[in-house]
């Protein structure tokens, strides 16, 4: 394996007429491994072999998404079919968007317990059984059938079958294993309950059907089952947004041991392809500790990598949104190069020195030709104006779209080659639009935003009595009198004034149009983000933030609006 600067890149060495062509190299993915299958590019949807994705940290399925669609546009035919986050709203949206998937609503450290354990059931009830005699399959199926004439007492519960699977402690017991979830017979499904597999050893034949139809069905990825992993570990830990990062013991904290869990799982079901999404500081924290980490781990698994920093809006979103991505390709494979961009970009943020060369854009001497940046207004200029309070997560659009980027996040799945739905693929109709709701704010923060100006650059300094001083620092205006509520509360909150030490213009900021958007938050509040909208009294709409983060717009959200 070679070493190049550019990318941090590992990768083989190609042996001088290796024999691969170009249809080999794009279908890799697609296909057993050294057994390429035909190039997909030139074949029907029939045709074309359908790869494999897991999604860790799914989320609401934002980056398998954009990577089926992304495949779709190349030829490639890639289906999120398994999913695993802590957020239950996440993943009912994810669920919704993508119901052909298995979607796991648990911890990924669980989430791998549980892979071993399926591992070792399937050996034993799908291979071993397979490999039984019929005299031993039909003995066992007239045991069964003896048992089932049984009578049972009045006061036992017989299981009609298995349900699911899960690895952790359902049930709050205080200890982890493994269990599932039961239907009992002649009860409804109301008292449904998860068993621990060691409760169920009068049903080995239930577990044996469960284990076989879950085999059949793909309900779980076995080692060697998966083309793609795809995941962003949880970045708290690392985020500049945390006062209390460990800097001396990084993966001494739970949240960055994610990282640690996430390699663990691409080692145990080793798939073809691996790629990571994190925050730019997993290389400037502490030195790059978790980014080096990253990169090494996979390096160790004699996976090729290559390690990138991409920005959102150098890709047609208005939203700058710096992220590291890390490739990895088994040695059999092609390691897929970084996309160059296609748009410029207004700049924010800074490139850490000792990742440069990771940056992905053109040389100095390259001859662009870049799309002009995306602003607000290209994204957002079609919507309806909504009020502070917007209960309504379906309403009419019958605003035409006026810019590339509003006709194409309003085409349809089918438009969109989008198949999570199958061969059904349905829409919203064409005026529809959903989850067009703000988060509705307080009768103080609502008083507060109505006398924001509408005009580039409005915060709270523009409030009565709020002057800044030196240094960009802000300080009360002591010739004014503080204004105060009808609440009784201040005008001008004290965390506004002493946000970032007074130096801050973020607190209550109104958007323009021709600007572009920081990263997108989870939770909408104006008190420390500029993320009022730029002509209504409102922070942007949970539609309008999905618009930027680049969901189309059938892409339904669940959950309270605040998440």
């Amino acid at each position: 394996m070679s070493y190049s600067v550019a990318y941090s890149t590992f990768a083989n060495i190609p042996a001088e007429n290796d024999g691969a062509t170009d249809s080999e190299v794009a279908s890799d993915i697609s296909c057993e491994e050294g057994k390429p299958v035909a190039d997909p590019v030139g074949s029907s949807d029939a045709q074309r072999e359908t790869a494999t994705l897991l999604d860790l940290y799914s989320g609401c399925g934002a980056m398998s998404t954009g990577l089926c669609l992304g495949a779709a546009l190349s030829g490639i035919k890639l289906n999120t079919k398994w999913a695993v986050d802590m957020n239950e709203y996440a993943c009912n949206s994810l669920k919704h968007n993508h119901p052909g998937t298995q979607v796991r609503n648990e911890k990924a450290e669980d989430f791998l317990a549980l892979l071993k354990h399926w591992n070792a059931l399937c050996k034993k009830y799908v291979v071993h059984s397979s490999n039984s005699s019929g005299s031993d399959l039909a003995q066992m199926s007239n045991d069964d059938e003896d048992d089932k004439n049984e009578a049972l007492p009045n006061d036992l519960f017989e299981v009609e079958r298995l349900l699911d699977i899960c690895y952790g402690d359902p049930n709050k017991t205080g200890n982890d294993g493994l269990w599932f979830k039961v239907r009992w017979k002649t009860y409804d499904p109301s008292h449904d309950s998860w068993e621990p597999i060691d409760g169920l050893s009068d049903s080995p034949e239930c577990i044996k059907e469960f284990v076989q139809r879950g085999y059949r069905e793909s309900i779980l990825p076995l080692p060697g089952s998966v083309d793609v992993i795809c995941g962003g570990p949880p970045c708290q830990g690392i985020s500049g947004l945390n006062r209390f990062r460990n800097y001396n013991e990084p993966l001494e904290d739970d949240r960055n041991k994610q990282l640690v869990v996430f390699m663990d799982v691409v080692n145990y079901l080793r798939p073809k392809y691996v790629l990571m999404e994190n925050v730019v500081d997993i290389l400037k924290f502490a030195d790059g500790f978790l980014g080096r980490y990253a990169l090494s781990r996979l390096v160790s698994m004699r996976y090729q990598a290559r390690l990138g920093l991409m920005v959102a809006g150098c890709y047609g979103l208005p939203q700058f949104r710096m992220r590291a991505f890390l490739w990895g390709s088994l040695p059999s494979g092609v390691l897929p190069k970084f996309p160059l961009p296609t748009h410029d970009v207004v700049k924010r943020g800074v490139v850490p020195n000792a990742f440069s060369q990771c940056l992905v854009a053109y040389d100095e001497i390259d001859d662009k030709r870049l799309k002009k940046a995306l602003v607000l207004q290209d994204a957002l200029s079609d919507l309806p104006k909504v009020p502070n309070y917007q209960p309504n997560d379906l309403m009419e659009n019958r605003i035409n779209p006026k810019t590339e980027f509003q006709r194409y996040i309003r085409l349809s799945r089918k438009d969109m080659e989008d198949y999570s739905f199958g061969d059904a693929t349905p829409s919203p109709k064409a005026c529809q639009l959903f989850d067009h709701q703000p988060l509705e704010l307080s009768t103080d923060d609502y008083q507060r935003v109505k006398q924001i100006p509408f005009r580039k650059g409005a915060n709270f300094r523009d409030l009565k009595g709020v002057q800044v001083g030196e240094n960009n620092t802000v300080e009360f205006n002591p010739h004014i009198p503080r204004v105060f509520l009808p609440s009784g509360k201040p005008l001008v909150p004290y965390y506004a004034m002493t946000y970032i030490k007074g130096k801050s213009p973020k607190p209550f900021g109104r958007l323009w149009w021709d600007e572009t958007v920081p990263t997108v938050v989870t939770r909408a509040e104006p008190h420390n983000q500029i993320i009022l909208h730029p002509n209504q009294h409102r922070v942007l709409t949970v539609r309008e933030n999905a618009r930027l983060q680049g969901f189309p717009d059938y892409y339904r959200l669940f959950g309270p609006i605040k998440q």
